[in-house]
């Protein structure tokens, strides 16, 4: 697999986003394992590396859904801007390379904001066959330019329709939560409205509110709730004195160590923290249909360029197969999107969470959040 990555190219260009901000998480670092090996291709898997994180794979049964040996074999050149990180997907993305002796896959690391950039850029001539992004605000970002091409019927048909237009799907999913500190409360402690902080919590609660997740939080606070709401309650938090953290992993860590009680996250980082210590004392808990139980999915689009709509297709129906959802749910705790393979840790489905209904691609819009943020002395 040849990897060309774009890391500071100083070229001028318009601004298609409203900000080139960081979207979404970023750092989950993979462990190695295997991948058991599947598929009609004749690339030698037996050795391929891919993240499995032992504690979230014991005691699993297989997953369920359509594996990789029934789909379509991946035959000839396409390029892959992928948005989200190679220590977080690279094992994946090389196992579907080595599948196949047939497939000359190139990929592109870059952050999703700069990928579409890049792609609208680079018009009629860019190389781009499936753009992989970290959010749906890039996806939808990139459908706006008009540069999606159309994905096929039995793909879409694969992801609920909310994850999913007709030129873009989810790839997997991460929900907001707030993990707490087990030792302290217990999750009737802890409040089920988002708005109901900091009053209705008698702790000491911490954030990272220069990561791009947190970020897209309030977004959609203030999409759902209104600015002046939400500038409320960013400032009844700061009053309260909620403590900085670089990251949202730092954040549940501090958690689990008795230094808050409770924070604002996306819910992977609780297992990650819960992987390095079985008996960690942190719980997560859930919001009721508003901004604190947030659900964006990271996803995948056929770029309108593409020599090969089949082969860009194919790629992107491999990312839902059973072992792929299988590795988002293992490697990087995240929710898979397919109904027939299931999280990890004790976990509500994505049919049982109560999520806000809300247009994924609008999260994008992070300019007027971080002016507001900004402008109360969150950042």
């Amino acid at each position: 697999m040849t990897d060309k990555r774009i890391h500071g190219r100083k070229t001028k260009r318009r601004r298609f986003l409203a900000t080139a901000g960081a979207l979404g998480a970023a750092g989950l670092a993979g462990c190695s394992g295997s991948l058991g090996g599947n598929g009609d291709g004749n690339g030698d898997t037996a050795d391929s590396p891919v993240g499995q994180i032992g504690s979230g794979r014991e005691g699993r049964d297989a997953p369920g859904g359509t594996s990789m040996s029934e789909m379509p074999d991946l035959s000839g050149e396409l390029t892959v801007y992928s948005g989200r990180g190679e220590f977080l997907v690279g094992d994946l993305i090389s196992y579907i390379d080595t599948l196949y002796e047939d497939l000359e896959l190139t990929v592109r690391y870059a952050s999703s904001t700069d990928l579409v950039n890049q792609i609208v850029n680079e018009g009629d001539g860019s190389p781009a066959d499936v753009f992989y992004s970290v959010n749906a605000g890039a996806l939808g970002a990139l459908a706006d330019e008009g540069r999606t091409g159309p994905l096929e019927e039995s793909i879409l048909e694969m992801v609920r329709e909310e994850f999913r237009t007709d030129t873009w799907i989810g790839t997997s999913g991460r929900a907001r939560t707030i993990p707490y500190n087990t030792d302290a409360f217990t999750a009737e402690d802890v409040p089920n409205e988002i708005m109901d902080y900091p009053e209705a919590f008698d702790g000491d609660l911490g954030w990272a509110p220069s990561y791009g997740s947190c970020q897209a939080f309030v977004t959609a606070m203030r999409l759902i709730e209104g600015e002046e709401a939400t500038r409320g309650w960013l400032e009844a938090v700061i009053d309260d004195g909620i403590t900085d953290y670089p990251d949202e992993f730092a954040a549940c860590q501090a958690v689990a160590d008795g230094e808050i009680d409770a924070a604002f996250t996306n819910h992977y980082y609780i297992q990650r923290v819960i992987d390095g210590n079985p008996g960690a004392s942190i719980g997560t808990a859930f919001t009721s249909g508003d901004a604190g139980a947030m659900f964006n999915v990271a996803g995948a689009a056929v770029v309108d360029t593409t020599d090969d709509e089949s082969l860009a297709n194919g790629f992107v129906r491999h990312l839902l197969s059973s072992e792929a959802q299988d590795y988002f749910a293992t490697s990087t705790f995240e929710y898979p999107l397919i109904p027939d393979v299931e999280p990890v840790g004790d976990l509500p489905s994505i049919d049982e969470l109560d999520v806000p209904d809300i247009d994924l691609t609008q999260l994008s819009e992070l300019e007027p959040t971080v002016d507001l943020m900004r402008d109360v002395g969150a950042l």
